[in-house]
Parts: C-alpha cells; structure tokens; sequence
C-alpha cells in the first residue's frame, strides 16, 4: 500500500501525526556544508528524497523505530544511523513510494505490511543540497527484516521509543558552529537529521521527558566512542 491514511494510525501513534517542520528545521539547524566537509561550495543537487519512519508495537510502552547503519564503505553518510530512505527514482509514483521502494532495497521490509499515514512537508539539508520529505508509518504486520544491501547498510533495528526517551541516552552533540539533539542506540549515536527528525517526533507526540540538554559534547569525541565508525574531515 502507497497511498497515506492517517486515519489507520493506531490511537497510540495519532498524537504523533501533525508535527510542524519548521520546529524539525530548527532542531536539524541550518548546518553549511562547510562546516563539516572543509569546503565553502554548497552541493547543488536538488533531487527529493524521502524517508521511511516507520513505528511498530501496540503501544507507546512496547513502540519502537525502524533504523540502519549505513555502510562506513559509502562515499555519503558513511558510518551514519539513518531512517531508511534516499532519492527519489523516475519510476516512483510519489515520495510515499520512493520510501517504501528504498525501505525494500535496504532491509527487505516487505510494503504490504506497511501503513502509511502521514507525509511530512519537506526538510531542507545544506550539507547535501537534497529535500527530504519523513513519511510515517506504521508496521500493521510484522514479519523480517534485515540488511538486504550490505554494501549499503550493514545493520537494520529496532529502537524501543522508551530507549530513546530515556534521559541517559539523550545529548546534545556540537561541530564548530553547529550543534543538535543526539541520541545513544546500540553502542552506535544518533545525530544529524535522524537525530533531529527523532526528537521532533518525540516532543510532539507528548512522549519525552526530561532530560540534562544543558551540556554540549564534541561531535568528534563522542562517535571516536562509538560503534558509528564514521570518517569526518
């Protein structure tokens, strides 16, 4: 199924539909490309791209997220923990097909067994030049998944919501003049887009808490700690 129905969202997913991008777009902040590739030249591309957040469980207690590891051999956000997702091809239908396309390639998860509900507006990142649209959605019924292209993403899990809530596993991470809400998952750190699309998520659907966002800890420390193994510049 491609078509959005927000009205198929389970009552504990609908305080998570309606999020504001423009709050998402602060979180995510207007990071130059600059900043973290040494180069003052903005990549031009224009090409839209979605991403599939996809929710599984029957309630907030037993709900978790769909992410990957994208392989530390890819030439773009290698070593990153990422939505599954990417650009949008010719042959896609609209961007909720282009996410559940991709989802496919990257982990198997099969699109019959996905609910689509909602198609946020897009986001805009500077440091790739590509608008991405978050489509949300909901595992109506489970089955597998894996990675299906190691070459790309060498790890697919699931992250329990209440892992992501829990204030021992939230920070804030900075790079020269950016910084952002991060998150610890499996050894590896969340940052980034993802990180920001996350806790946009999470505050507006009602589910986080308090948590100790008054210390910023270096981007490039804290993934040295990690099982991220990302190279930066």
């Amino acid at each position: 199924m491609s078509e959005l129905c927000p009205e198929c969202a389970p009552d504990w997913i609908k305080p998570a539909l309606g999020v504001d991008v423009s709050q998402v777009q602060e979180l995510i902040g207007q990071r130059q490309a600059s900043q973290l590739n040494g180069t003052e030249e903005e990549v031009p591309t224009k090409r839209e791209a979605a991403v599939l957040m996809l929710l599984n469980g029957q309630s907030m207690e037993d709900g978790e997220i769909l992410l990957t590891h994208r392989s530390p051999s890819m030439r773009s956000h290698s070593g990153q923990i990422a939505f599954p997702g990417g650009r949008r091809d010719p042959g896609d239908t609209s961007l909720v097909d282009t996410a559940l396309r991709e989802a496919w390639e990257e982990t198997d998860l099969q699109r019959h067994s996905v609910t689509p509900l909602e198609q946020w507006k897009q986001l805009h990142i500077r440091a790739t030049g590509n608008p991405v649209s978050p489509i949300l959605a909901h595992w109506h019924q489970p089955g597998e998944v894996y990675p299906a292209s190691p070459a790309e993403t060498d790890d697919v899990f699931f992250v329990p919501i209440k892992e992501l809530i829990d204030p021992r596993n939230r920070l804030l991470v900075g790079f020269k003049q950016w910084q952002g809400p991060a998150f610890y998952a499996n050894g590896y750190v969340i940052w980034g887009f993802t990180a920001g699309v996350l806790a946009a998520l999470l505050d507006h659907s009602g589910w986080s808490v308090p948590w100790n966002n008054n210390s910023v800890l270096d981007l490039r420390d804290t993934l040295k700690k990690s099982r991220n193994n990302e190279k930066m510049s």
